[in-house]
């Protein structure tokens, strides 16, 4: 059985005013999951240390044209 407790007026008072002080957050809805994964994305942010490697490893790729990719030149 579960017991209630009962707050005073001032106890009630208090925990009011705390949950006036937290702002609800707005509840967003996704279409898909990619829509979901692409709004995460967008509000993010990556860390430096991984976003200097990403750079260093696509400057070591060599820069060749979609067409002589697709006909395997």
């Amino acid at each position: 059985m579960k017991r209630q407790t009962r707050l005073t007026p001032q106890e009630q008072a208090q925990h009011d005013l705390s949950h006036q002080q937290h702002p609800q957050q707005a509840v967003t809805e996704f279409a898909t999951a990619e829509a979901m994964l692409r709004h995460d994305a967008e509000h993010t942010p990556v860390p430096p240390s991984i976003a200097r490697r990403l750079k260093e490893s696509i400057a070591q790729v060599p820069r060749r044209s979609w067409l002589r990719r697709f006909f395997g030149q």
